[in-house]
């Protein structure tokens, strides 16, 4: 499945349907556009004409159907012609027409007659207008929301090499500092040795313990501050938390949760590797890695 990103634009027009003879029942037209940001939930917006307004549970059923995730905004227009010409009445106007008529003047005898005038001026307003535009309207927004997951699919594939190829940039980060791990611990350890020695010289210790005593309290603490600030655990998840990305985003579909959630886990093991770090060396690989984390975590708000 692809990995679809919750930003993108789509629009599409139509018109009302033909009549027999092949000419057109209204001089109407619509347009429908939909906008998509990023967003936590699913949350739509519906700007559209007062007299379209009893499709909006449909469009909301339509784009609910398609799209889980994101920001998304729906206007519609319909535009009518204004160049002044006088329509060309169909018999459905005209049918309708007359059978309002006669519904008026069975309860009102005395009101006048339409005129040919007023005629045409009903059908150039377009009569049924509104009903003849209800099919065209959920026409055009199936077009334009399909229209939209494929933009959304397209910038998806573009956020998919970008996080890409930060996971790479971290897999040889993480291969950086591997090697310089057991350096830094053996220096480390043989630092803080030192140190202890100093501290018994100073303190007069030496001369009061066993030195076989001593020794061995010695190597244990040193023992244990190079467990202390070996980062190899780290490191081992990071690279599990990457593999887990890379096989999601292969996978595709709707996981910008789970993403997310990867994403605070390699910037935990990021953290703790810099704060374990002995070293400068490590400081330096733990300060890249948060910044191409930060780059991923971007990237990943806008996946749905």
């Amino acid at each position: 499945m692809p990995v679809y990103s919750m930003t993108g634009y789509a629009n599409s027009t139509a018109q009302p349907p033909k009549a027999d003879d092949g000419t057109t029942l209204s001089q109407a037209s619509v347009s429908v556009e939909l906008r998509s940001v990023n967003g936590r939930f699913l949350d739509l917006s519906l700007r559209m004409p007062e007299e379209l307004r009893g499709l909006e549970p449909q469009l909301r059923e339509l784009i609910a159907a398609r799209f889980k995730r994101g920001k998304i905004e729906l206007r519609i227009n319909t535009q009518r012609e204004t160049d002044g010409s006088w329509p060309q009445p169909h018999p459905e106007q005209l049918n309708r027409l007359a059978n309002l008529e006669s519904k008026v003047r069975t309860w009102l005898p005395q009101a006048t007659p339409l005129s040919v005038h007023e005629a045409l001026n009903w059908c150039k307003a377009g009569g049924s207008t509104t009903a003849q535009l209800d099919g065209p309207t959920l026409e055009a927004a199936r077009a334009c929301v399909e229209g939209l997951a494929e933009s959304r699919e397209r910038e998806g594939e573009k956020l998919v090499l970008i996080l890409t190829e930060r996971i790479k940039r971290l897999r040889e980060l993480a291969d950086e500092a591997e090697p310089l791990l057991p350096a830094v611990v053996a220096r480390q350890q043989q630092r803080f040795l030192e140190r202890w020695q100093e501290a018994l010289a100073s303190t007069g210790a030496a001369s009061s313990v066993p030195q076989e005593a001593l020794q061995e309290r010695a190597l244990n603490e040193a023992a244990a501050f190079a467990i202390r600030i070996d980062v190899a655990e780290e490191l081992a998840r990071l690279r599990a938390h990457l593999d887990e990305l890379t096989r999601l985003l292969k996978k595709g579909g709707e996981l910008g949760k789970r993403l997310d959630f990867l994403i605070q886990e390699l910037h935990r093991e990021a953290n703790t590797l810099g704060s374990k770090s002995a070293a400068l060396e490590l400081t330096n690989v733990s300060v890249e890695m948060k910044v191409a984390i930060e780059q991923m975590r971007e990237q990943v708000q806008n996946i749905e």
